[in-house]
C-alpha cells in the first residue's frame, strides 16, 4: 500500500526531476526504518543515470520537500536509480523495451498460469502480449499484477 505522502511527493519531485532533464520512476516511503527513509527512483533518458543525476536530484528536491513541509518529522531522503530489474509500468517502457524477455505476474491465475515469461511486445488496452518461442501469448490486463523485466536470461 502506497504511504499517503507519496502522490504529494512525486507531484513536488516531478517538476523538479524536469528542470534536471530527468524522470521520476516511482517513490517509496520506508517508515519502518528509524529514521524513515523516503526513496526516490528517477532516470535519465538521454543517458544511463549516474551518481551525478542522484546527487543533483537530491539536493534540488530536499529544498522543495523541506519548503512544502508534508513530511513533519525527520526522515532520510534517498535517491537512486532503479536500474534494469524495475517493473515496466508506462507506455514508453512497453515500447523502450520491446523484445526484451519479461515476466508478467497474474492475479488471479490466467489459464492455469500466474506467472508467464517470454519476449515482451507490446500493450494496448486490454492486453499484454508476449512472445513465447514464437508463439504469442495474450494476457488480459485487467489480471496483469506487474510486468518486469527478466534479469535471468
Amino acid at each position: 500500500m502506497t504511504h499517503p505522502f507519496i502522490p504529494k511527493v512525486i507531484e513536488i519531485a516531478t517538476p523538479v526531476a524536469e528542470e534536471l532533464g530527468l524522470e521520476i520512476v516511482g517513490a517509496i516511503f520506508h517508515t519502518n526504518q528509524r529514521p524513515p527513509v523516503l526513496r526516490v527512483d528517477i532516470r535519465n533518458p538521454q543517458n544511463d543515470t549516474g551518481l551525478n543525476d542522484c546527487e543533483r536530484m537530491s539536493r534540488a528536491l530536499e529544498a522543495s520537500l523541506d519548503a512544502a513541509e508534508i513530511i513533519p518529522d525527520a526522515y532520510v531522503l534517498e535517491i537512486s536509480s532503479p536500474g534494469i530489474s524495475r517493473q515496466i509500468t508506462t507506455d514508453r517502457e512497453f515500447i523502450s523495451f520491446k523484445g526484451f524477455p519479461a515476466i508478467v505476474s497474474t492475479y488471479p491465475v490466467y489459464e492455469g498460469q500466474q506467472e508467464w515469461t517470454g519476449q515482451l511486445i507490446r500493450r494496448d488496452d486490454t492486453k499484454v502480449y508476449l512472445n513465447q518461442k514464437g508463439r504469442i501469448v495474450e494476457i488480459p490486463r485487467s489480471q496483469v499484477t506487474k510486468v518486469q523485466l527478466d534479469e535471468r536470461r
